[in-house]
């Protein structure tokens, strides 16, 4: 078995900004898998957030041993996108050689489709109010924010979509003080959720805060080992397969956050259907799920996620699982 490595760049629809800056594409790295007669797919997007590049991400995944298995995988790459595309990869393969779905090797329940949120990019309130009124057919908003005019934005958003659900994004860009003023009008607003409101490494003020509404850990969740650092700050972890490493450790942190009394939201980096479909399987059951990513793009990979008024579809074979 060999794994070999590509880079792609599918372009997005619009502008995506979130607090940390504008992006035009989606850039991600394509693994296969292959020998015996069979070969699996797995997509990463490395994240600059967590000091990945598309090229220290690569030379992570050419350095892994020949004929590699997802067992041995944990202990030769950290979490990260890295071991996410070799391990999704490796799950492919797997079920293309069984003639079986994932979902049957992992000893999962059939997937069914689920709700997913769509996210309004940030931006002055004005655009973000047009954002919202095309989108207001939609069950779930995601709403990234990150500073002075939030206020307004919420405002606008909500002004858009009168009878959406909304979440909300800070991704890390609110202080203690800010996020203790707009926490009342998240509330008012009917906000479900708040997403990363401190950054990560900072966010024990939320230990000392009251909470209305529940807080989600995305930036200081990552892995089970996460989870210790999480107590008495978030009622929520948001599984991404990029920074779990992939769908084995993303399906021991579900269940694990679970044991533990958090409530699961399942999300993603900006990225194709099959960096998607894997984590389908991890969002049966969630509270919140977010894989919108291939509706933010211009195209998608062939054989693509379904979206319709049910949600997110559980992928085809040809596109992977």
């Amino acid at each position: 078995m060999r794994l070999t490595v590509a880079e792609e760049t599918f372009p997005l629809a619009e502008v995506f900004t979130i607090s940390r800056g504008s992006k035009t594409e989606a850039r991600v790295l394509t693994v296969t898998a292959e020998g015996e007669g069979a070969a699996g797919r797995g997509e990463c997007v490395p994240y600059a957030r967590y000091g990945e590049t598309l090229g220290s991400v690569a030379a992570q995944i050419r350095g892994l041993p020949e004929g590699v298995d997802r067992e041995a995988l944990a202990g030769l790459l950290p979490a990260g996108a890295a071991r996410n595309a070799v391990d999704c990869a490796l799950w492919d393969r797997e079920a293309k050689r069984a003639g079986r779905r994932v979902w049957q090797l992992a000893g999962l329940s059939e997937p069914e489709p689920r709700i997913t949120a769509f996210t309004l990019s940030l931006a002055e309130p004005w655009v973000m109010r047009e954002a919202a009124r095309r989108n207001a057919h939609r069950p779930l908003l995601k709403i990234k924010l990150g500073g002075e005019g939030d206020m307004a934005r919420l405002e606008a958003v909500r002004d858009g979509a009168p009878k959406s659900r909304i979440i909300v994004d800070a991704n890390e860009g609110w202080s203690a003080d800010l996020y203790a003023q707009l926490a009342p009008a998240l509330v008012r607003l009917g906000v479900e959720a708040v997403e990363q409101p401190l950054p990560a490494g900072a966010d024990g003020a939320l230990a000392e805060m009251a909470r209305p509404l529940p807080v989600i850990a995305d930036e200081s969740c990552h892995d089970r080992a996460s989870l210790d650092g999480l107590i008495g700050k978030y009622d929520m972890v948001n599984i991404k397969l990029d920074k779990t490493g992939g769908l084995t450790e993303a399906l021991a942190l579900r269940d694990a956050a679970r044991a533990a009394g958090y409530g699961i939201m399942v999300g993603c980096m900006v990225g194709s259907s099959l960096a998607m479909a894997p984590a389908v399987l991890v969002a049966q059951g969630a509270a919140l799920t977010d894989l919108d990513g291939p509706l933010l793009l211009a195209h998608d990979r062939a054989h693509p996620l379904a979206y319709d008024e049910a949600g997110v579809h559980p992928g085809t074979p040809e596109l992977w699982g």
